[in-house]
């Protein structure tokens, strides 16, 4: 398998606006101003996708998808229907970029937190085109499973006992596309758990992961972001938590979901 590193582009890079660099000076927001953004694909609502405007990755075609006009929007606290079209919306821009095969893969993510790898905090997600890689060669199919805390037809939510990075990743997948809006009411309740409850609230930070499956649905998987381990930033060994533990984090996602549902 031939270790192939994206290229990053560090000149594009020093005139990105951030919001958590201290030594970068402070700029006002772009996704604040929508009236100045400029190549746009698709808007509906405050939901924007366009062409990001620093592009710092070599060979490929990076975008980006404004989720909310509300700078300090959140995941956690969408209404429903604002979090349903959110949702709809982005998998269909997803889905338009793989249907165009221009790309040999397209990744789909969210950052959240000064961790995460972000730069802007004002809500939103990345759609980026692989031109030449292989994005998912690393990745196996038992990334995507684990015990499972809820099953229907059309999604199934486990907390996984191979993860990519670990040690506590939640699945939420879509087995199939035909129930977008339940898929969509786990991913909110899942961003709430990783942030208010697992660990007691000890992280401020995750990556929000968007996988196609084999049987054509797409798994969401939360990925907290804390200090990686040395074994996989050497080795790229995952390390996953003792059974236990497991089960006392699956049992809790379920109780959290369920409390979150009867509100």
């Amino acid at each position: 398998m031939n270790n192939d590193p994206l290229v990053f582009e560090l000149q594009v890079a020093k005139n990105k606006p951030h919001s958590y660099r201290k030594d970068k000076p402070k700029t006002r927001c772009p996704f604040c101003y929508p009236e100045d953004l400029t190549d746009i694909y698709r808007q509906e609502g405050e939901c924007i996708w366009l062409h990001n405007k620093f592009p710092t990755l070599r060979d490929t075609v990076q975008t980006v998808l404004i989720e909310s006009s509300d700078h300090l929007g959140d995941l956690r606290i969408y209404d429903q229907e604002q979090l349903h079209h959110l949702m709809r919306f982005a998998t269909d821009c997803y889905l338009d970029m793989v249907a165009s095969q221009k790309y040999q893969t397209v990744l789909w993510y969210k950052n959240y937190g000064p961790h995460s790898g972000g730069s802007l905090v004002h809500p939103h997600m990345q759609l980026v085109g692989l031109e030449h890689e292989d994005g998912y060669k690393y990745l196996h199919a038992n990334n995507f499973e684990g015990l499972t805390l809820f099953s229907s037809p059309q999604v199934e939510v486990n907390i996984a006992e191979h993860p990519v990075q670990g040690y506590i990743e939640l699945n939420i997948n879509a087995l199939e596309l035909t129930d977008l809006d339940l898929w969509s009411d786990w991913i909110q309740a899942g961003a709430g758990y990783v942030l208010e409850k697992l660990y007691h609230g000890r992280f401020d930070s995750y990556n929000l992961f968007f996988y196609p499956r084999p049987d054509g649905g797409i798994c969401a998987k939360y990925i907290t972001r804390f200090n990686a381990s040395p074994y996989f930033v050497g080795y790229k060994l995952s390390q996953v938590n003792d059974e236990s533990s497991l089960q006392h984090e699956a049992a809790g996602f379920l109780a959290y979901y369920q409390a979150k549902k009867q509100n």
